[in-house]
């Protein structure tokens, strides 16, 4: 009987301390890092706006289960707000007032301010990013996060020999804030980028680059994960390293099933986690990213290059003709004969279809099967009656875009705020429709003008805790200008269930989604004049925005759609 008693009494402590530990390891290691906002100088450009002095900002490192304070304080002129991209803040009411959009889960920061953030890392692994949330100051306010497995755990992928982030952004001479003003006053086009970067530097092919083009050393025959995020204001990206295939394990903070293939494509906002082995000869090699556009819509027509340097090759066992190669510093890099033109859709469109989640033991997901609430929701570019203004295609109009035929209104009080207290009725509307309010043909060519011309609003879309959400995004071609659209969601990653070309079919479409093992991802591009579905459950309450993240975009629909679950 004592032995049961004694056994009995080991068991409960044993329990206890097991009890205890999960408690410990699921609160994770605390992380502190100060932001400085503030104005620096950079050669070849102007005095920008940057975090602690650098472009791209610095890299915030953490494990799953981790939590992050960040304190921003705004040294610059501008009001500014820190987006973390990718990042849930899961089921912690208390941590929604920090995601980051300005005026949805709080009012900005302003000059000479301060504001600290507190990041809860909960189910993401891998590579998101944090960037400004404030008009344009996102072209230089943004870098990587790198989420790490739990401590004690690794990768569901052979563990590489060394890592490195690579950051694609845009570059202007000019200050961005009067670009982006300047585009407000007006109605029309914002000036296009300059150039674009790969981490900070424009590359070989822009003039007065060549000095200062970024270059990765490697060692033949190693593994090397890259962590590439789309940073760029307003074009998707198709990148390419030449001679190397490229494996990818992870898109948004979730494991994807390894999918080889010599080239990628990056929405704005998406990040992607790409494995590349070196084990081509030995010599120098072209990364490189240039712009996908669908759009007949202006666009830069750059392509920004790095390099890809074998450093140990001349004491490798090659050949005399691969070592002579190899040593010759004279030798021009070879360029990505892989990557894609500027405008094929077929590559962008095939690219997407690849992705699958990794849907592992270790790695479960959960795509909802029965949905509570389904939302059509059209993308469009259109017009806003302004006498004042003129946007170029039709005098006294301004250029704008709407979701459902409504354009964004930017509220005066934070969305989540003007909830908490109870004051929404002066602030938004809970009205923002399910479906379009009249159905045409979506992409058909030769729409009537009065397509164009979108209503204005502040409307949400209110969802119960729980509930399984589909989302249909369906392009268009009002104004002849149907585009590619990213859109992402905040406080979600959500299932891409479908995808295609033209008008969504709600009878047909539905019976090829994919529900056993479709990517999980926080931001996709809605194909130029066809449809993306997207599947959630709404088990994070607060605000989730629903937006365009291209900056031309932004600016046209502001952060076109907000909704939020029911209950705390």
């Amino acid at each position: 009987m004592e032995k049961m008693e004694v056994m009995f009494r080991f068991l409960v402590l044993l329990l206890m301390n097991e009890l205890l530990l999960c408690m410990v390891e699921s609160k994770g290691n605390i992380h502190y890092y100060d932001f400085l906002v503030q104005e620096a100088d950079f050669t070849k450009l102007c005095r920008m706006l940057t975090v602690n002095g650098s472009f791209p900002g610095l890299v915030l490192r953490a494990y799953r289960g981790d939590t992050v304070y960040v304190n921003v304080h705004n040294q610059g002129n501008y009001n500014i707000t820190i987006h973390w991209h990718g990042v849930k803040q899961v089921k912690q009411p208390s941590k929604a007032w920090s995601d980051g959009p300005e005026y949805i889960t709080q009012c900005p920061i302003q000059p000479r301010s301060n504001f600290t953030y507190e990041i809860i890392f909960s189910t993401e692994e891998g590579t998101v990013w944090w960037h400004a949330h404030s008009d344009w100051s996102r072209a230089t306010i943004h870098g990587a996060i790198v989420v790490l497995p739990r401590e004690g755990t690794s990768y569901p992928f052979p563990g590489p020999d060394e890592e490195e982030i690579v950051i694609l952004s845009s570059w202007f001479k000019r200050d961005v804030m009067e670009i982006y003003n300047e585009a407000i006053e007006t109605g029309g086009e914002p000036q296009l980028s300059d150039a674009f970067t790969i981490n900070g530097q424009p590359g070989d092919l822009y003039p007065c680059s060549n000095e200062t083009t970024y270059c990765l050393p490697v060692q033949y025959g190693k593994t090397y994960l890259l962590r590439i995020v789309n940073a760029i204001l307003n074009e998707e990206l198709f990148f390419s390293v030449a001679e190397h295939n490229l494996t990818i394990v992870g898109t948004d903070g979730a494991y994807t099933k390894p999918i080889i293939t010599n080239y990628i494509m990056l929405t704005p906002g998406q990040t992607m986690d790409v494995l590349l082995t070196t084990n081509q000869s030995p010599r120098n090699y072209y990364m490189a990213a240039r712009t996908f556009i669908s759009s007949p819509l202006p666009f830069h027509h750059g392509t920004t290059t790095g390099i890809l340097q074998y450093t140990n090759c001349c004491h490798s066992p090659f050949s005399i003709l691969q070592y002579t190669s190899c040593c010759n510093s004279l030798l021009s890099p070879l360029f990505p004969t892989t990557l894609p033109n500027y405008k094929d859709e077929a590559a962008a469109l095939t690219f997407t279809r690849r992705l699958r989640s990794l849907a592992s033991k270790e790695y479960p997901i959960d795509v909802p099967k029965n949905i509570d609430t389904q939302i059509i929701m059209t993308v469009s570019l259109t017009l806003l009656p302004t006498p004042e203004a003129s946007c170029g295609r039709e005098i006294g109009d301004r250029c704008s875009a709407s979701l459902n035929n409504i354009s964004w209104v930017m509220p005066y009080t934070a969305i989540l705020q003007s909830y908490y207290r109870h004051m929404e009725q002066n602030i938004f509307t809970d009205d923002f429709p399910d479906r379009p309010p009249y159905a045409y043909n979506y992409t058909g060519g030769n729409l009537p003008s009065s397509l164009s011309v979108a209503s204005q609003g502040t409307k949400v879309k209110v969802v119960n805790y729980n509930e399984a959400v589909e989302i249909v995004f369906q392009g268009t071609n009002v104004g002849g200008v149907g585009d590619n659209h990213p859109m992402h969601l905040h406080g979600y990653n959500f299932y891409l269930v479908g995808i295609g070309l033209g008008n969504f079919d709600n009878e047909t479409d539905p019976k090829n989604f994919n529900l056993n093992d479709p990517p999980y991802v926080n931001t996709i591009g809605v194909p130029k004049n066809g449809w993306a579905a997207i599947r959630f459950r709404a088990t994070n309450p607060g605000m989730g925005m629903v937006y365009a993240l291209s900056s031309r975009k932004a600016y046209y629909l502001g952060h076109e759609y907000g909704s939020h679950s029911k209950e705390w």
